[in-house]
């Protein structure tokens, strides 16, 4: 809800034109008007009658009766006006998350978004203080490390790591290419098999290579996931994305991008659709990134009509696939690419050659989706053409020599197909995004790699960077997934935190982890937002 004004900050006209090819809006339009009519007639009939005629209501008198009427519902449907039967101050009365949304009515919801959007763009943001460390920054880093033996001169240097020394990585880099697929939620990949064959050809390679299952999106919004991910922080609650604040000229010196750069790595942020959009395009190339390359440029480089590879997001991604690959094999040093697709998005438009493999739902499935059928089989439809596209991406990797140097991770940017799906386990199932590795051989750790630890987006690089650079200095919040000796937690900035134990709402953790996840999440927003902020010392 706190992101419902991002509208004005996202694609606009893209956002629009997406409502009006799912939602049939002139005609919700023309019921709202009939239905607004319906009750003025009704109510203003009942005023005229015999009995009390004499008030001799004017028009002014009946509109401002109207309005006060609404407002009046809207009040008394919230119980009172001080303490709520069930209130957003009381949100968790039962173990049922849409039950806890209920107080969440329209009116308040609006309001409390925009209350929220306006704080966040007014710069009076301090999410310190919100984690509950105001005047207590040394705590936080206490917390957030687990012990009291930390460098209290200088805190950031506690977030200083380097990588081991490999003789091997030295002498061969990988080129290493991170994708967010969007919308790339997990839970529904439970339904797959032949007649529901949602994956295509990504099945065989999540079943050959490393996946992490026990993974959760930062936060519940395309921008808002991937701004912290290349940032290496924590997502942070209620704020307005990087870009588009004013963080905007900030040249983050922890960026991912900047330190795949200073290890020699060619650098480029690859993004489906327009540069425009969230001001990626202007934001970015601080980042680390010697190139940042969108629509018009991937069209360009195919030789192709951007309106002939094109839906109302950006280029369709066997496209966006087709250009990566190119990157690649034209390549003169190694590469870092990270990639933001585009399908799998509304109006889930897919290719009019794509021919979709079987998706009929199964009376399990059926039991666990809300809504209507027919877009969700529409939605679905360009789910797995999203999915079989990246499939044939790995194929070709794999069946080219690049296999044999190019490193490959896949994750989300969130799970955005939780408001269509019932949970049987709400906190741990509504945030699940995959977290995929392809490794070439001599990049694999000897050990077996335990792919039930927790994490989310923030330990992404620290992950890729022990796994492909040699002895090289990063500061990042997050933790290498593969070290077995640091505590492993998932954090969503909608206060969804995951541990081994299973996901849970932030404030009723129940088990000793997730105790401990729960003091370590709070910890690391404070730790995030002060390195946010030591970056304008730099």
């Amino acid at each position: 809800r706190d992101r419902i004004f991002g509208v004005f900050d996202d694609d606009t006209m893209a956002l629009l034109d997406t409502a009006f090819k799912n939602y049939n809006i002139p005609l919700v339009m023309l019921f709202s008007l009939l239905f607004l009519s319906l009750i003025y007639t009704l109510v203003f009939k009942i005023l005229r009658q015999k009995e009390i005629k004499t008030l001799q209501v004017s028009w002014i008198k009946q509109s401002l009766f109207f309005i006060m009427l609404i407002a009046v519902t809207g009040v008394t449907a919230r119980g009172s006006l001080g303490i709520f039967p069930l209130s957003h101050n009381i949100p968790d009365v039962s173990a049922d998350a849409f039950l806890n949304e209920l107080p969440q009515t329209p009116t308040y919801a609006m309001l409390s978004s925009y209350s929220e959007y306006k704080k966040s763009k007014s710069g009076k943001y301090d999410l310190i203080k919100m984690a509950g460390y105001k005047g207590k920054i040394v705590q936080a880093f206490e917390d957030y490390k687990g012990t009291k033996n930390i460098d209290k001169k200088n805190l950031l240097a506690n977030l200083v790591h380097t990588t081991p020394k490999n003789p091997i990585l030295q002498k061969r880099k990988p080129s290493v290419v991170l994708i967010t697929v969007e919308s790339f939620g997990a839970p529904i990949l439970a339904y797959q098999s032949k007649k529901f064959d949602i994956m295509g050809r990504l099945k065989k390679h999540f079943k050959q290579d490393t996946l992490f299952t026990n993974f959760i999106s930062a936060s519940n919004g395309t921008i808002v996931s991937i701004e912290p991910l290349l940032l290496n922080i924590t997502a942070r609650p209620h704020s307005t994305a990087f870009g588009q604040s004013k963080y905007l000229n900030t040249s983050f010196y922890q960026a991912s991008a900047r330190v795949y750069q200073k290890a020699g790595y060619e650098t480029s942020f690859v993004y489906g659709g327009d540069l425009s959009w969230r001001n990626v395009g202007k934001f970015f190339p601080k980042q680390g990134f010697d190139h940042v390359e969108g629509k018009a440029s991937i069209a360009k480089a195919l030789g192709k009509d951007p309106a002939k590879i094109s839906h109302v997001w950006g280029v369709f991604d066997e496209y966006l696939y087709e250009f990566v690959e190119k990157k690649l094999r034209e390549a003169k040093k190694p590469q870092f690419i990270y990639v933001m697709t585009t399908n799998n998005h509304p109006p889930y438009t897919i290719p009019k050659d794509y021919k979709s493999k079987s998706l009929i739902f199964s009376d399990k499935l059926k039991a666990h989706l809300t809504g209507d059928l027919e877009l969700e089989e529409l939605r679905f439809h360009d789910y797995a053409y999203a999915l079989d596209s990246l499939g044939g991406f790995l194929d070709n990797i794999k069946d080219s020599n690049l296999s044999k140097n190019t490193v490959v991770a896949v994750s989300a940017d969130n799970n955005t197909i939780e408001g269509i799906m019932r949970y049987d386990d709400y906190y741990t199932q509504t945030k699940r995004i995959p977290f995929y590795l392809y490794l070439p051989d001599y990049i694999k750790p000897k050990k077996a790699i335990d792919t039930q630890v927790a994490g989310s987006h923030k330990d992404i690089f620290p992950t890729l960077y022990n796994l492909t650079l040699s002895d090289v200095n990063y500061t990042a919040v997050g933790t290498n997934l593969l070290n077995k000796n640091v505590l492993h937690c998932g954090f969503n900035d909608e206060d969804v935190i995951v541990s081994r134990s299973g996901g849970f709402k932030n404030g009723k953790a129940i088990t000793p982890e997730q105790k401990m996840c729960q003091k370590y999440y709070k910890a690391s927003l404070a730790v995030t937002e002060y390195l946010i902020e030591s970056n304008k010392k730099q």
